[in-house]
């Protein structure tokens, strides 16, 4: 079966049986009355009571075989019974054995009045049977029988799909969308072949485009239907649509009517993520773990909206609760070890990495982080081996891992370790992949400018990063800094004194920076002032001995 008929059988097609009225007669239509029948038809449908009873005690001690055969004789007895015909149909195509199917669907479509479920039905076996003339004409019956229900139309259109005719298979949705008395199951059923026909065929999202598709999802909406399968179907299509709000609007109005649906609390508190209100997804979560306090990921996803609200010890506490009761959830080690991080406590976010790396096999998040927090205690020759394996490990399983953000944090560890020529290469690397990426710009060139090497370079990379961020401190200290170091000192001068005044915080370096600075231009009392703020910063025994041996007074 192609992948396009499984779409269709999870789109919905509902086939109930049919209720069918009494009928009154020409004298007396007011007051209906059941035709008489004749002891030949009575005597068949107590045959047809007897031989199901039969097959549901057979059901009951699973001899499905045996059952199936009563339901058939069932049926010949009584072929008005459309429920079980189209029950006895369903189990067959499980098997794929479509004759049998199409002889149960043919007896109740045989019947005086059979429903569009029916005929639509035995229109899909047909298409299963390669029957391609038969399968239109039992859909054309249904959609002719009842122009207002969706089974004729989707199986028809499904059969001209897969046969590759595109023109009439379009005529058959522009059929479907006139029908004026429609309901929401109708509409939301029509959403699913409009997703079909006009989305992209290939998309790196998982939103599907088609504003008649959302037309009809928003007229099923305004409908306020109150089936809990087609308000279900309903916010599955919203969803599709990217309309998660109105999605989680739909799904919240279920909960309301049905608290104890399985999945759907879960369900909406994915949409409230999606739809960017993790305060009505944490809501919902509490709900879920006073229903269910062993709901490892409610925990978890508890964790994950304190986190990204930057609750990190918050988030930590839900992550453990998590933790304990799934213990073989290797992601949560690292979400913990992040959050650990995030708050200055490595040492602690080693020791969950170190438990993942016992656990499971080696991986690049989790040598990553373990680099990362190597860098937190400044233990920088291991947080560079640590770099190193995770290139390989993600190498040879997903090189996707190494962007512009981790060659530049490998090439900072390499730096502050002293490996200055491979930080170079990786600094380049990350610039080479991102060359708008201003925080490895500003590093490198402020590297450069601090040796006194390539200072043409670095000052241009530094330019650079200054036009992207003109009001970061640090950008602007460098662009100062190297200046200086070209031997303009009074070009420097405004640069440094712009990120002192930009910067949030006292910075030891911007003032040691400002004197260097004053000195040259021989601003000498400005140029101690500089450096007496640098120290009351940070101590520092280099910037003593430049207060110490600084010319009296003010060169100006």
């Amino acid at each position: 079966m192609s992948a396009l008929v499984g779409i269709f059988i999870l789109a919905g097609c509902s086939f109930a049986p049919r209720k069918v009225s009494a009928r009154g007669t020409a004298a007396n239509k007011a007051e209906p009355v059941s035709p008489v029948e004749s002891p030949e038809q009575v005597e068949r449908r107590a045959e047809a009571h007897a031989h199901f009873l039969a097959a549901l005690s057979a059901d009951m001690s699973n001899e499905n075989e045996r059952a199936e055969q009563e339901y058939e004789k069932a049926l010949e007895g009584d072929p008005n019974n459309e429920g079980l015909a189209l029950d006895l149909s369903r189990r067959f195509m499980q098997r794929k054995e479509f004759d049998r199917a199409v002889s149960a669907l043919k007896k109740a479509a045989g019947a005086p009045e059979p429903s569009a479920a029916v005929l639509s039905r035995l229109g899909f076996v047909y298409l299963q049977m390669g029957k391609t003339n038969e399968a239109i004409a039992a859909n054309r019956s249904a959609i002719k029988k009842q122009p207002t229900s969706m089974a004729g139309y989707q199986s028809l259109y499904m059969l001209y799909r897969q046969n590759g005719q595109t023109n009439e298979s379009r005529q058959v949705l522009d059929e479907a969308i006139k029908q004026k008395k429609v309901d929401a199951a109708f509409l939301v059923d029509l959403s699913t072949l409009l997703f079909l026909e006009d989305a992209p065929k290939k998309s790196t999202t998982n939103i599907l485009t088609s504003t008649r598709a959302r037309d009809a999802l928003n007229r099923a909406a305004a409908m306020n239907p109150t089936n809990i399968f087609v308000l279900q179907k309903l916010a599955q299509g919203l969803r599709l649509a990217g309309e998660n709000a109105k999605a989680s609007e739909t799904l919240s109005k279920i909960l309301k009517e049905f608290p104890e649906a399985p999945g759907l609390r879960e369900e909406l508190v994915d949409m409230l993520l999606r739809s960017n209100n993790p305060k009505a997804a944490a809501e919902e979560l509490e709900k879920l773990t006073r229903e269910n306090p062993t709901n490892p990921q409610a925990y978890y996803y508890l964790g994950a909206i304190a986190y990204d609200a930057q609750r990190y010890a918050e988030a930590v506490e839900f992550y453990r609760k998590a933790l304990l009761l799934k213990p073989d959830f290797e992601q949560i080690y690292y979400d913990i070890a992040a959050a650990q991080i995030a708050m200055n406590e490595p040492r602690d976010a080693l020791d969950y990495l170190r438990q993942a790396r016992r656990q499971f096999k080696q991986s690049f998040i989790g040598e990553f982080f373990t680099a990362v927090a190597y860098m937190r205690l400044k233990e920088f020759t291991n947080a560079v081996d640590h770099f190193n394996t995770a290139e390989i490990v993600a190498t040879g399983t997903d090189s996707n891992r190494l962007n512009h953000t981790f060659y530049f944090q490998f090439g900072s560890a390499c730096e502050r370790a002293g490996k200055l020529p491979e930080a170079e290469k990786l600094f380049e690397r990350s610039i080479e992949m991102s060359p708008h990426f201003a925080e490895a710009l500003n590093y490198l060139g402020y590297m450069w400018a601090e040796r006194g090497t390539n200072l043409d370079r670095a000052r241009k990379m530094i330019e650079q990063a200054v036009s992207l961020q003109p009001t970061n401190a640090a950008y602007l200290d460098s662009l100062g800094w190297v200046l200086f170091k070209q031997g303009h000192a009074r070009e420097a001068l405004p640069q440094i004194e712009k990120a002192v005044q930009l910067n949030k915080e006292p910075d030891a370096t911007l003032f040691d920076h400002l004197g260097d600075i004053h000195a040259a231009l021989n601003h000498y009392d400005k140029a101690r002032e500089a450096w007496k703020k640098s120290l009351e910063v940070e101590p520092n025994k280099g910037i003593e001995r430049k207060l110490k041996s600084a010319k009296p007074g003010d060169g100006t």
